[in-house]
């Protein structure tokens, strides 16, 4: 493999998103190599944008990111208007990213002694690369611009791109993309420009902007925390991945991450929704209503539609990925969307969604739960499998959806149809919780539906347990000869508190998930160290994924298990920390007793939807919050672990209605409900 062909490396880039926008740069701001990039609705807009002075160093000194999309930048103009050692010229880039537009202002201050003179330069350049195409590490072909007033027009087909400079350029050169000034301004003085690039489609947006915020603001104050930190940031970073369904544009859904990721994902948007409900119901309602409208009608195998089945994901066009898939633009080869949905709608209804966005999205559900029982075990064993029939599909259609994600302990990679134990996790919780929407909404099949997940917990405890010197485990995966693929995985945190497990199950569960294989300080690793083929840069192989800690530690609380969920969470609060309180998609697995701080994975998105929502759902499970509308009751802790005790939380909210919760000195909570709600704390 050339180096061409390599994945670009992300871990140093500095990502500013405003969906369906986003800019990635050198940590300086430049934009000039690799996936470095202004980009709108999966295209690359900018493929350079560097400023600076011809034969004059230009050195870093200063980054920072602020709210929204905002990032400054400072550089030293080296040797320019010095008279001693100290620097004297400086260059401050401001970036301001709004969706379809990027805005640079640019300072120039001499602090010297002596005039600056100099050639200041701005080359941009375009090639509308698709986001597939940048991903696997190649080139694109740039593209001409013209002289368009003060700046630079690129168009190709349905993209246009236009850059201008305030105020208008000295020199302008479209052949080279260059736009110059000549300057000279004395010591004490400044000079300042503003850079503008829009970007247009001529069919308008895929997912357009969203315009006004789906959920509370939260807040923990009282003493300073780095929870309070990684909450805020999360807070920021996702209103930045917000995205709206043009078919309906009040309703609001999370792309799943920048730069690879920024679409409608099924199984991340709907975590994500999830993950965010003590913040109210209205991102989850808009999830909801926006895949619905997509779920499917038809058994079509070129993408994978079935009738009632949840989409994977949605782009403009078919993606060619690296590994030799071709997927269509919509695509919905996935195991676990449709359960998730299902599970999603039950959780919202428990948090307060109304009763009437509630009964209109139940005939969806029931399509859904048709194509658990109809299309998802299609070889009648009782269990939910897939396989990529397209030849050209995804080999993995859980979220571990790598060709080398799914493996033996030894290291053979299994063969499909594989049935994947969260996946039956997700059906047991689905059908249970939807069998209580449909009872208290008055239709028929409750009853079909509780009997459905009894017979797969029983068919789950009889075929997917295992034992090895240290015990019994449930494995990831039965193959496709119905083996059991013995490999011990994080997986198993997405187990707990589904219902599928009894509580001494569950207590086994807790053993390896907090054993050293798996937890390595900063989170769980997807793979235990001990087994073959375990890489802690490995994708799906040993690194550490952020929303994969944050259910296990939910799923730990759900189960009474807080003593094991606390040393989780407290380990995902470090990690985030260590990456400026905005976790990435995945960083490596590396033991925390051998690197101070996390290893980055080095082509994770970064900011990416189900790890920035972690944040809430580490907060609700270690407050132990929980939520039952319809029977007006709330459940919260006695009391948290150490380390969060005299903390106070605001913006969470039930039925639309705000709650706060507060913790003493000792650790002891107190949660101050609506009126007419009844409160019980539990151990």
């Amino acid at each position: 493999m050339s180096a061409i062909e390599l994945q670009p490396f992300l871990h140093d880039a500095r990502l500013s998103v405003a969906a369906p926008s986003f800019c990635a740069a050198r940590p300086d701001g430049r934009i000039a190599e690799g996936a470095d990039g202004f980009y709108h609705g999966d295209r690359r807009i900018l493929s350079r944008l560097e400023v600076g002075a011809p034969g004059i160093p230009n050195v870093p000194v200063a980054a920072a990111d602020g709210a929204d999309g905002h990032t400054a930048f400072v550089t030293v103009l080296r040797g320019l208007a010095e008279q001693t050692a100290d620097p004297a010229t400086t260059l401050e880039r401001r970036r301001e990213l709004h969706p379809g537009r990027l805005v640079e202002r640019y300072t120039l201050h001499n602090a010297g002694g002596r005039p600056a003179r100099l050639r200041l330069e701005v080359r941009a350049a375009s090639d509308f690369a698709t986001m597939d195409h940048v991903k696997a590490g190649r080139t694109g072909t740039p593209v001409r611009p013209e002289a368009h007033g003060a700046g630079l027009r690129w168009s190709a087909g349905p993209l246009t791109a236009a850059l201008t400079l305030t105020p208008a350029p000295d020199h302008l050169d479209p052949a080279t993309g260059t736009l110059g000034y000549e300057l000279e301004f004395a010591p004490g003085q400044s000079w300042q420009a503003v850079l503008e690039c829009t970007a247009e489609h001529r069919d308008g947006d895929l997912f357009p902007a969203a315009t006004s915020t789906p959920w509370s603001t939260p807040e923990i104050t009282g003493r300073d925390h780095h929870l309070a930190r990684w909450l805020t940031r999360s807070h920021h970073d996702l209103r930045g991945l917000l995205l709206t369904d043009p078919l309906r544009p009040a309703d609001a859904f999370l792309g799943a991450g920048a730069p690879w990721f920024l679409t409608l994902f099924g199984r991340d948007s709907l975590w994500a929704a999830r993950m965010m409900l003590p913040l109210g119901t209205e991102l989850a309602a808009g999830t909801l209503r926006t895949l619905a409208r997509r779920q499917g009608r038809t058994v079509d195998p070129a993408t994978e539609e079935q009738p009632g089945k949840i989409l994977h994901e949605v782009r403009r066009a078919e993606q060619h990925l690296d590994t030799g898939a071709h997927l269509p633009p919509s695509y919905y080869g996935t195991a676990d969307a449709t359960p998730l949905w299902l599970t999603l709608l039950h959780d919202a209804w428990r948090w307060g969604l109304p009763a009437d966005q509630v009964e209109e999205l139940l005939p969806h559900a029931e399509a859904a739960l048709g194509w658990l029982e109809r299309y998802a075990d299609a070889d009648g064993d009782g269990f939910l499998e897939y396989v990529d029939s397209t030849g050209r599909g995804l080999s993995n259609q859980g979220w571990k959806d790598s060709s080398d994600g799914i493996r033996f302990r030894d290291g053979r990679i299994a063969a499909a149809p594989i049935a994947l134990s969260e996946v039956q996790a997700y059906a047991h919780e689905a059908a249970v919780g939807t069998a209580d929407l449909l009872e208290a909404f008055g239709r028929p099949g409750a009853a079909h539906w509780r009997q459905w997940a009894e017979r797969m917990r029983e068919r789950f405890r009889d075929r997917f347990w295992t034992a090895d010197e240290q015990g019994r485990y449930p494995v990831v995966a039965l193959d496709g000869a119905k083996r059991p693929v013995d490999s011990v995985t994080s997986n198993l945190g997405h187990l707990l508190g589904t219902g599928l497990l009894d509580a001494e199950e569950s207590a086994l569960v807790a053993g390896r998930l907090t054993a050293p294989g798996l937890d390595s300080g900063f989170g769980l690793r997807t793979l235990d160290a001990a087994s073959t083929g375990f890489n802690p840069l490995g994708y799906h192989t040993g690194s550490v994924w952020p929303h994969d800690g944050a259910i296990a530690v939910h799923g730990l609380a759900r189960a009474g298990l807080h003593g094991a969920a606390a040393p989780l969470a407290d380990g995902l609060v470090r990690a985030a920390a260590a990456f400026d309180h905005r976790l990435p998609e995945l960083f490596a697995g590396y033991p925390r007793d051998q690197y101070a701080t996390p290893v980055p994975y080095p082509a994770s998105c970064r900011p990416q939807a189900w790890a920035a929502a972690a944040a809430v759902l580490v907060l609700q499970s270690l407050l132990g919050l929980d939520a039952d509308v319809p029977g007006r009751r709330l459940w919260v802790r006695e009391r948290v672990p150490a380390g969060y005790e005299s903390l106070r939380i605001r913006g969470l909210r039930v039925a639309g209605l705000p709650i706060e919760v507060t913790t003493d000195h000792t650790g002891t909570v107190r949660l101050d409900a609506p009126e007419g709600f009844t409160v019980t704390t539990v151990r």
